[in-house]
């Protein structure tokens, strides 16, 4: 079964719809929240990562814990048989199943990255019931949905430890 699946133009069209109306998207470099999750919710400030002048070393370690932790996160919550999306806004979409393979750009990255180093990259459950959202120009990770919470508080990334904003249910 082959990964990284690119959306169609109709099904990219029907999840940019969604996303405006679920979370009432309005991309803005400026202008914040640019969505708006349901509750149970956590937003983490990343803002020492972006633009990182330390250790190179650390710094993809701490890069990769990330990715490790998420694809955890994914497949604790996946079927083996089942797909959700990688949202990269600006540019292609896609169908991503968390047990397949997942192979890397050549920037060492997922094809979809999972830190927002440039665009808004979405990691959505395909009902939209949680998802991991990263927002460059705010600076954060958002996580939300009781499930995704639960498996990110059991497995907690490097990355994701200064809370900015949350809700409960």
């Amino acid at each position: 079964m082959k990964n990284w699946m690119e959306l169609s133009s109709m099904e990219h069209r029907k999840v940019r719809e969604r996303l405006y109306k679920e979370f009432r998207f309005n991309p803005s470099v400026t202008s914040f929240p640019s969505f708006n999750v349901p509750p149970p919710f956590k937003k983490y400030n990343i803002s020492s990562y972006l633009n990182w002048t330390g250790d190179m070393r650390i710094f993809i370690d701490i890069y990769s814990d990330l990715e490790l932790k998420s694809l955890h996160a994914f497949k604790a919550l996946i079927h083996k048989d089942e797909f959700m999306y990688a949202i990269d806004w600006q540019h292609p979409s896609y169908w991503i199943n968390p047990h397949l393979e997942f192979p890397k750009s050549q920037f060492d990255e997922w094809i979809v990255p999972i830190f927002p180093n440039g665009d808004y990259y979405f990691f959505i459950q395909k009902n939209f019931e949680w998802g991991l959202l990263g927002h460059p120009w705010e600076k954060t990770i958002t996580i939300f949905g009781k499930e995704l919470l639960e498996q990110f508080n059991m497995h907690q990334p490097r990355m994701l430890h200064h809370i900015v904003d949350q809700e409960e249910e």
